[in-house]
């Protein structure tokens, strides 16, 4: 169990995907660019390249991000950030708000 504020700890903002492609050489990995808010722009690489081959039809998609977290070198290329999914028990599921909100609306 965590405290109220841990939670508070987590910043948790929707991020718009500006763009998405496969990473070379890595079967599962994907680099997304994504607007973050003011100006702002993050780039965060997730392993769901097998669930999501269609990448343009994520352009544009709005996704909650963990914005505050370590960044990570993978395949020579910095993740600054982890985008949220849920597991269906088959494959990950992207998050998105149920209407079109502004890049780094906060998640609460």
């Amino acid at each position: 169990m965590i405290s109220i504020d841990d939670f508070k700890k987590l910043e948790i903002k929707i991020g718009k995907v500006k763009s998405v492609e496969k990473v070379e050489n890595a079967d599962k990995l994907l680099k997304f660019i994504f607007d973050i808010g003011n100006g702002e722009e993050r780039q965060i690489l997730a392993g769901i390249a097998e669930f999501y081959t269609d990448l343009e039809s994520l352009v544009g998609m709005e996704v909650p991000l963990l914005l505050n977290l370590e960044p990570r070198m993978m395949r020579g290329l910095e993740s600054q950030g982890m985008m949220l999914a849920a597991d269906d028990g088959e494959k990950a599921v992207l998050l998105h708000p149920d209407k079109d909100i502004p890049a780094g609306s906060i998640v609460r």
